[in-house]
């Protein structure tokens, strides 16, 4: 099986979505190179999660265009791409290490999942039923996915959210090995999450 093109560049032009009968953001554009990431910003209700569901292709544009340069045409920008919302989708009566060999069956992974519990501290309980976790841990659990599953574009909605210092720092970590070998990073983030030197998008609206 021959690997998928790796994309060269994300493009959005003149985004719009309406949700709920309200306008949450229009005539949006940016472009997003290999090995950047784009830090997007702004208040509550600006469209932030919005916008990362959108490129997911969890929520319908009403306007524009996202084309995704030099990647696989035969499939969508959502199925190569990771999406790591607030809600970390996890079988509580699964082990940990069953959780991520789900996604990696589902999502077609080819790496090994207990390469990626080591990465982010969890190889230690990779038995225990997830139920068992805290929120941080559950939250690691969701970031291994990202290792688990090759994909080149990370879309992160609070990525930070639930984790302590130590773990924040192995996400920043993560996050620039990706950028370094090629990936794309589009995150939602309220503060820094150590990407430093990340372009900002900024949007607007009441929050």
């Amino acid at each position: 099986m021959q690997p998928n093109p790796r994309p060269t560049r994300l493009l959005a032009a003149d985004l719009a979505c309406v949700r709920g009968g309200r306008g949450v953001f229009s005539g949006l554009s940016f472009a997003l190179a290999a090995g950047e990431a784009l830090l997007v910003s702004g208040p509550n209700g600006a469209g932030k999660s919005s916008l990362l569901r959108a490129v997911a292709g969890l929520v319908r544009l009403t306007a524009g265009q996202l084309t995704f340069e030099g990647g696989d045409g035969e499939t969508t920008i959502g199925e190569q791409a990771h999406y790591l919302g607030h809600q970390d989708a996890l079988k509580p009566s699964l082990t940990v290490t069953e959780n991520l060999d789900f996604w990696a069956r589902y999502l077609d992974g080819a790496a090994t999942t207990s390469a990626a519990l080591d990465a982010v501290g969890l190889g230690g309980i990779a038995h225990l039923p997830a139920a068992y976790l805290s929120a941080g841990q559950r939250r690691r659990l969701s970031i291994a996915r990202l290792l688990a599953i090759a994909r080149p574009l990370w879309l992160l909605d609070e990525p930070t959210s639930a984790l302590d210092a130590a773990a924040q720092a192995m996400l920043a970590g993560l996050m620039r090995n990706h950028l370094a070998t090629g990936g794309m990073i589009l995150a939602a983030t309220h503060g820094p999450i150590g990407l430093d030197g990340a372009e900002e998008l900024r949007l607007g609206g009441a929050g």
